[in-house]
């Protein structure tokens, strides 16, 4: 299952990840915000990240407006490594090397193509498992 959410300017953007994600047959957990209406994204980025953290879901993706703040929020749960993603590159990268298990993307600074693109590389890449990056992740664990 995928985790998602977003505040109000990630919306209509969220709107659209789900239904690919629908489209591609994954199973969608819907953290809201189900409204345009102005709203706070700590909330859904915390409940994104809860149901990573907890096994709930495989992964989890966190859209706001630029996609700092929420990503700042999910980063905050034990367990979580959210990365704040703009590109294809850093999307395979970070799943490769870190082994993130949340994806953040500013809906203000990306479209939906780039968006759904980033999606699918996020998703489709696997963490590298090299001894190395296990390292540098276990490193960052112990800040926990």
């Amino acid at each position: 299952m995928i985790a998602i959410g977003s505040d109000h300017g990630g919306f209509e953007l969220k709107e659209k990840v789900v239904a690919h994600l629908k489209e591609r047959g994954f199973e969608v957990k819907d953290f809201g915000t189900y409204e345009n209406k102005s709203c706070d994204y700590p909330v859904f980025g915390r409940a994104v990240a809860k149901s990573v953290a907890a096994g709930e879901a495989e992964k989890g993706i966190v859209i706001c407006t630029t996609g700092l703040g929420i990503s700042m929020t999910a980063n905050k749960i034990k367990g979580i490594r959210c990365a704040v993603c703009s590109d294809t590159v850093s999307a395979k990268l970070t799943r490769l090397h870190n082994d993130a298990n949340v994806l953040s993307m500013g809906a203000g600074i990306i479209g939906e193509n780039l968006a759904i693109s980033i999606v699918d590389t996020f998703l489709d890449t696997e963490f590298s498992g090299e001894e190395r990056h296990a390292r540098r992740i276990r490193l960052i664990e112990e800040e926990e």
